[in-house]
């Protein structure tokens, strides 16, 4: 799924004049640092960028088409010198008091995001007025707020929000300052949940969005299963595991606790039939969410762990290289442990490199079997806690053949 830039323009891209109304050339300024850092954005991450504007009363008399277009165009075509373009450029033409729902934070222009093949859950908006948090929240994305005059856009959100409600059954008018007269609302403090990001610099905005694209969603749906996965790569290990057999979901909660990752499974399989699908399925959704999130493992460790626990030792050795192999030497004398059997455990960690696109090497001793595969799981976290790491000072592809 594409996930998408939602760009305002004035006071975002370039700044905005004490008239609010870029209509010459000479009030064309660009915001400091954008050539630099949305062009390494364009080049470095994957986005798709959508250009979201108003235009108060573009092609009236407050605001002719002759005074718009030729600046606009003239800033087009300097970003696009840069190799900055947009997918889309929408453009709402309304007065704030005209409360139409083309307007920002309206989403009636972007009604194609909200029912497309988009991730909007790893999308942002990118703007500098309140109204811009708010499309934000509207549309399910997250936003970064640049944040250059707190209380820009806020009037209109608490006009837009009381024009809604309905009018307050009272015998009198209170005056504002009377001691039970309604508070106006604030707006910035309802939306802080939707910030990702407040910040005056471009180049706040690219690391925000270098170390933010490690997330991934897999809901992967048979006729055998139906599996959903979330993943955060650098999350702090909280887990939400459910695939309807107790020993699996322990072992997948000692994989997000101990590598540092958020993982959430949600897991409805023919366990009527026997444990096989469900586990053979969860792992190959786990695999491809790791590879999902990881993307183009720009600046990662690649490489990872031993641990042993009681008298288990496990070696566990990965390589995030974009090839899928698992060498397995672990013997285990019970056919199960708790509801899992142990014919599985091969299997599950064989299906998870095919998705992941991983080499996994596992050798394993011990006595105590739960001590062994789950060691093993705790062996592999820590693992992928070392491979997934990432150095943002060095972004440069661990190989040296160009691609993994």
């Amino acid at each position: 799924m594409k996930k998408i830039l939602f760009l305002d323009r004035d006071g975002t891209l370039i700044l905005e004049p004490a008239d609010y109304q870029v209509d010459h050339i000479d009030k064309l300024n660009f915001f400091p640092g954008v050539f630099r850092w949305l062009g390494r954005i364009v080049r470095e991450l994957d986005y798709t960028l959508v250009l979201v504007t108003n235009q108060d009363g573009l092609g009236t008399a407050s605001y002719p088409e002759a005074s718009f277009w030729p600046t606009h165009n003239a800033m087009l075509r300097a970003l696009e010198a840069e190799g900055i373009t947009f997918a889309e450029q929408i453009i709402d033409r309304t007065f704030a008091a005209d409360q139409q729902p083309t307007r920002k934070p309206g989403t009636k222009l972007l009604e194609h995001y909200l029912n497309g093949d988009y991730d909007l859950a790893n999308s942002y908006v990118i703007g500098d007025r309140l109204t811009d948090i708010q499309l934000a929240k509207n549309l399910g994305t997250k936003a970064i707020w640049i944040d250059t005059d707190p209380e820009l856009g806020a009037e209109e959100l608490i006009n837009e929000k009381i024009a809604s409600e309905e009018p307050v059954q009272t015998g009198h008018a209170l005056s504002p300052n009377a001691p039970n007269a309604p508070q106006a609302p604030n707006p910035a403090e309802q939306l802080k949940t939707t910030i990702a990001l407040r910040t005056t610099e471009w180049a706040d905005i690219y690391h925000h969005l270098r170390l933010a694209s490690r997330t991934a969603t897999i809901h992967r749906k048979t006729n055998e299963t139906d599996i959903r996965i979330d993943l955060d790569l650098d999350g702090t290990g909280k887990t939400n595991i459910h695939t309807g057999l107790g020993f699996f979901d322990h072992m997948l909660d000692q994989l997000g606790r101990h590598s540092g990752c958020d993982l959430s499974v949600a897991v409805q399989g023919d366990l009527h039939i026997d444990e096989h699908h469900t586990i053979e399925d969860t792992a190959i959704a786990l695999g491809e969410a790791f590879a999902q999130a990881l993307g183009d493992k720009l600046g990662i460790e690649r490489y990872g762990f031993n641990l042993v626990m009681d008298e288990a030792t496990v070696d566990v050795r990965l390589d995030f290289g974009g090839r899928p192999w698992l060498v397995w030497d672990a013997n285990f004398r019970r056919e199960k442990i708790g509801d899992v059997p142990t014919e599985m455990f091969h299997h599950f960690f064989k299906s998870f490199t095919d998705g992941a696109r991983c080499n996994l090497a596992i050798k394993v001793s011990g006595q105590n079997e739960h001590h062994m595969i789950e060691a093993t799981f705790k062996a592999l976290a820590k693992s992928i806690k070392m491979a997934k790491r990432r150095d943002v000072d060095n972004m440069r592809l661990p190989s040296t053949k160009g691609m993994l």
